[in-house]
């Protein structure tokens, strides 16, 4: 599917694992080389955008994640946000 395709989804809308998919079938074909050069810049801008969004779902998904914090004895006495700065 490429940007001109009305039957491709949404970029915006793709969970993580669909645009990830759809990433590396574009890499593959343009790997092979056999699209024509208009087609292949079409595929290329959408795995631009892809790659995009998948990129904005990690950074989310790493915002979200907690460490478990550990009392002095080794055990677990909760949760607290991932430190590090996230660029």
């Amino acid at each position: 599917m490429t940007e001109a395709d009305p039957g491709a989804p949404d970029v915006a809308a793709m969970p993580f694992e669909a645009a990830l998919h759809e990433l590396e079938r574009i890499v593959d074909q343009l790997e092979k080389g056999a699209v024509s050069l208009d087609d292949s810049i079409r595929l290329y801008e959408r795995g631009e955008a892809l790659k995009k969004r998948c990129d904005d779902l990690l950074r989310n998904a790493e915002m979200r994640i907690e460490k478990i914090t550990l009392s002095a004895d080794g055990a677990a006495k909760g949760v607290a946000p991932l430190d590090g700065d996230l660029k």
